[in-house]
């Protein structure tokens, strides 16, 4: 009885500490990397599973260093960027990320329609981007920052239906468990290709600005004016379990596609509601279902991070009042930037670009921005004179360097696939 009840507080305790690092990594999983991770699946099989054993340290590494950085400097990583390096960089980010973020918003609300218009075949999924679209901008712009970010947080628990899907057909653990641990690696376009995709989905700009800031509002709601280890320490659990879900989602993605999709013959998925129509017949009306579900859920989580990210670039860029606690006659710019997102998100399909497209395209401006970015971040997290005794230590430098090297080379091979092979 003792043990039921002190693993019951030790429960309790540990759900407290989670926040800001869950719910950035559980956004990293949204409609838009749920095709990407498909796509791998079905394209590869299990070739690609190992992929979420090496993302999970790199994202873990950069994600930590941005949150170090809210806590410490009291700015967002935007803020940040301002006050200590020339306005152009500062310019240029906000000039990549804003139409990057945008299209990327645009490809997870047309797969949110496409999906509900699966569960609901009568309803066209134009009025279903619609409906969430106005769900959305009510449920950020009227939540107060509290009930905002605890929405956001038992959001989270949709994405553990990823985790019961698999176990719907019948899988080869031991090959799973081999493709798991020991990785492959095929040196044509189509497999590089999709590693490039796969690093620039899980390892995306936007999140390293929603972490940061989130830290800072954190720190503001929980009245913890100073920093101190004991707060790094929490930081760092909520950040490692947060990249460990994500990772974990991915992985039960990347399987499921693997397994059901690759072994019934069906190896091009290019959009969300392709896997899910594919894996009714496959796995049975269950798996469908849940999949369905769970698209809708991390669309719902995904999206608000995408519009508040952007909204907060913006508005530390030019010095706006910002804030997701602020009244929206409080922090005028800062919502108007959230509702152009959404409402831009929501025409851009209408004027020819496709959800396919604007994934593509928005691929490219974060593979354009995202070593550059990680190279600040670096650069930030051992300045003594901005982190003074919260610098960088030696396991955070080497895995930071790692992710840059990665995300350099993916860069280059993102480019070149688009422009020149």
């Amino acid at each position: 009885m003792q043990i039921r009840k002190t693993l019951r507080i030790k429960t309790i305790k540990f759900i407290k500490i989670l926040g800001p690092g869950l719910i950035t990594g559980a956004s990293d999983d949204d409609p838009a990397g749920i095709a990407t991770y498909s796509q791998a699946g079905a394209q590869f099989g299990l070739l690609t599973l190992w992929t979420a054993l090496i993302t999970f340290p790199l994202m873990a590494a950069v994600q930590e260093m941005c949150a170090r950085i809210g806590m410490v400097t009291s700015q967002g990583l935007t803020g940040t960027l301002k006050r200590n390096y020339h306005p152009v960089i500062l310019y240029l980010m906000v000039l990549f990320s804003f139409p990057a973020i945008v299209l990327n918003i645009s490809a997870d609300i047309f797969a949110m329609g496409a999906v509900a218009n699966l569960i609901f075949p009568t309803v066209h999924s134009m009025y279903f981007s619609i409906i969430f679209t106005i769900i959305l901008l009510f449920f950020i712009i009227y939540l107060p920052y509290q009930k905002f970010a605890a929405v956001l947080k038992y959001l989270c628990v949709i994405l553990l239906v990823y985790l019961v899907v698999p176990f719907l057909y019948k899988q080869d653990w031991g090959d799973i468990a081999r493709h798991t641990f020991i990785p492959t690696i095929h040196f044509d376009k189509a497999f590089l290709n999709i590693l490039v995709a796969i690093l620039g989905t899980t390892i995306s700009p936007y999140l390293f600005f929603w972490q940061a800031t989130m830290e800072v509002e954190n720190m503001k709601h929980s009245k913890h004016l100073i920093v101190n280890k004991h707060l790094i320490k929490r930081m760092r659990v909520d950040v490692d379990f947060g990249m460990l879900f994500s990772n974990v989602v991915m992985f039960f993605m990347i399987l499921t596609a693997g397994t059901v999709l690759y072994k019934g013959g069906l190896h091009q998925i290019d959009t969300v509601e392709q896997a899910a129509r594919a894996l009714k017949p496959l796995a049975g009306s269950a798996a469908y279902y849940l999949f369905a579900i769970g698209v809708l859920g991390t669309g719902f989580l995904a999206i608000p991070v995408l519009c508040g990210a952007l909204s907060y670039i913006v508005s530390e860029t030019f010095g706006w009042e910002e804030g997701l606690d602020k009244k929206f006659q409080e922090a005028k710019p800062f919502y108007i930037v959230i509702i152009i997102s959404l409402i831009g998100g929501l025409l851009i399909n209408l004027i020819g670009i496709s959800p396919i497209q604007a994934l593509i395209y928005s691929a490219i401006f974060y593979g354009l921005t995202s070593p550059v970015i990680i190279a600040i971040v670096l650069h930030i997290a051992n300045n003594k004179k901005i982190m003074g005794e919260y610098t960088n230590n030696r396991s955070s430098n080497i895995l930071g360097t790692i992710t840059l090297v990665f995300m350099t080379v993916s860069a280059g091979f993102l480019i070149y696939y688009q422009f020149a092979g």
